[in-house]
Formats: structure tokens, C-alpha cells, sequence
């Protein structure tokens, strides 16, 4: 078989407290195993099991009797490092209205193919996290997804939810029949309404340098900047196998800007942004 890699990233976030979870399975070679990290505003915890502890129910996936899929998550587990367990509901998702990899999606040999789950879904519970309770009341939940075999050599993401609706970008270096090219994907959730930014859609990247992503289609332009530096370690794959380290941060300040034409349709700053950046200049 393939070296291969598939994962889902769930964020949920209050007024005060952030919390994300990876659930992920991965191969290399003979080597076959899943895992499970876990990040917070200043701390990231990975936990490996084995490959036959994890299976699937319906549409979720289960590490052991670990659960995550659409109605939320039910997780329990105690290391000398993280000790977490809590059970979190979610409310109806939002999905994009089609595949955020839009034509790219049936081409076989990419090495990441990125999915969006839900830009935009209601949180209600709780985890407790090495002691520290993490309550979700109301609270606000993004999900999305990667599979495929590595992730980009060089790449930024960002994503931020805020009271009229979310957004996330990608910008990545993507290796393709021997040459590369920088392909984009973003989406913008603004009081209902969807807006894609897309390479296969004529989005050009004008800046991506320290941080700072500026995105050009047409009359659409999407800012985002970071503000600080990414702070947490978590475990990326290459070529199957769980051995790349990237930063990222789960909350952290940034400012976005989205125009449409002359038109500022929101600008503003946050502490509530996760950004990863590896290198992309």
C-alpha cells in the first residue's frame, strides 16, 4: 500500500478559552499508526496508538473508544503528559456550498488535498484539560480536514472565527509533474454568505512574506497578518509518516482585512486567530 496520511482538525472556542483537536491515521511503509494531539492557547500535546486501535462508526472515526465526527466529540486520555477527557455537542453544521479544492479535488497525485467540514457550528460542553476546565457554552466550532501523503514543504494557513462569521486562507507551495506552482484556497463566511478565493478561480497571491498574506481576485482582496509569533509544536506528515514539526498558534492576535472593490466589507484585529507559517516567502 501507499504512504498515506488523513486527519480532521476540530477548534472550538468561547470568549476566553481555545481549544483544537487532531484526530489522524497515517502509514509509511510497514510503519502504520494513529494519533491524537491536542492544542491550546500556549501548550500542544501528541499521544500515538496504534494502528488497530483505530476504526470508524457511520461517519465517524474512533481512536479506541475515542470519538469525533458531526454531532461532536467524546474523548478520554490519560498520559503523564495530558490528561484530558470531556465530551463536546455540536449544532448544525455549515458546510461550503461545494469542495474547497474545487477541479483540484479528482486530480490523484497531489500531495495534500485540503477539505473543509464546517466553517461555522454551534459548541456545547466541556474538557478538562490537565486540571484546567475548558467550557463550552454557546460557544463557536470550525472543522476541516487533510489527507493524502505530506504536507507542503512551504506553506501559511490561517483561520478565525468572529460574531458575523468565519473565514479561512491557505496559500502553499504544490509540487506538481516536476515543476511547482502556489496555489490558494480560502473561504469567507460573512453574515450568511459564502466567498471563495481560489487559484482555480484566478486568485494570485500580491504578498506573502513575514506573516503578512495578501490575496487578490478580481475585485475580492483578502489581508491577513500575524501579529505574533506561532508558539506550539505539533507533529505533520511526510511521505506517511508523523515526523515533521510545524508551528501553530490556536489563538493568537492578527488583524484581517476583506474588500470588495472599494468597499471595506469588515477589517479588524483579534486575539482569537490560529495561524500556522512554515517558511513561505
Amino acid at each position: 500500500m501507499r504512504n498515506y496520511f488523513y486527519g480532521w482538525y476540530f477548534k472550538s472556542q468561547s470568549e476566553n478559552k481555545t481549544l483544537s483537536i487532531i484526530p489522524a491515521v497515517h502509514r509509511s511503509g510497514q510503519k502504520r499508526g494513529c494519533s491524537i494531539q491536542v492544542i491550546t492557547e500556549n501548550h500542544g500535546w501528541n499521544v500515538d496508538y496504534s494502528a488497530a486501535a483505530f476504526h470508524r462508526i457511520g461517519k465517524d472515526i474512533c481512536i479506541g473508544k475515542k470519538r469525533f465526527g458531526e454531532r461532536g466529540i467524546l474523548l478520554a486520555v490519560h498520559t503523564p503528559e495530558l490528561d484530558i477527557s470531556g465530551q463536546l455537542r455540536f449544532g448544525p453544521l455549515f458546510p461550503l456550498k461545494y469542495d474547497i479544492m474545487g477541479p483540484f479535488s479528482i486530480f490523484p497525485f497531489l500531495e495534500c488535498r485540503h477539505s473543509v467540514r464546517s466553517m461555522r457550528h454551534l459548541v456545547c460542553g466541556r474538557m478538562n484539560v490537565n486540571g484546567q476546565e475548558y467550557l463550552f457554552q454557546n460557544a463557536v466550532g470550525y472543522w476541516e480536514g487533510d489527507e493524502g501523503h505530506s504536507f507542503p514543504k512551504e506553506y501559511a494557513w490561517t483561520q478565525c472565527s468572529f460574531p458575523e462569521g468565519s473565514l479561512m486562507l491557505a496559500v502553499a507551495d504544490v509540487p506538481v509533474a516536476g515543476f511547482h506552482f502556489r496555489g490558494i484556497i480560502g473561504a469567507v463566511l460573512w453574515e450568511g454568505k459564502e466567498y471563495r478565493l481560489a487559484t482555480y478561480l484566478g486568485a494570485k497571491a500580491v504578498q506573502v512574506r513575514g506573516g503578512r498574506l495578501r490575496i487578490v481576485q478580481g475585485n475580492l482582496e483578502l489581508e491577513a497578518r500575524l501579529l505574533e509569533k506561532v508558539r506550539s509544536p505539533l507533529k505533520a506528515p511526510s511521505n506517511g509518516d508523523m515526523i515533521r514539526t510545524i508551528h501553530e498558534s490556536t489563538a493568537c492576535r492578527a488583524f484581517y482585512r476583506f474588500r470588495k472593490g472599494e468597499y471595506t466589507i469588515f477589517s479588524f484585529k483579534t486575539d482569537r486567530a490560529s495561524f500556522e507559517y512554515e517558511l513561505l516567502e
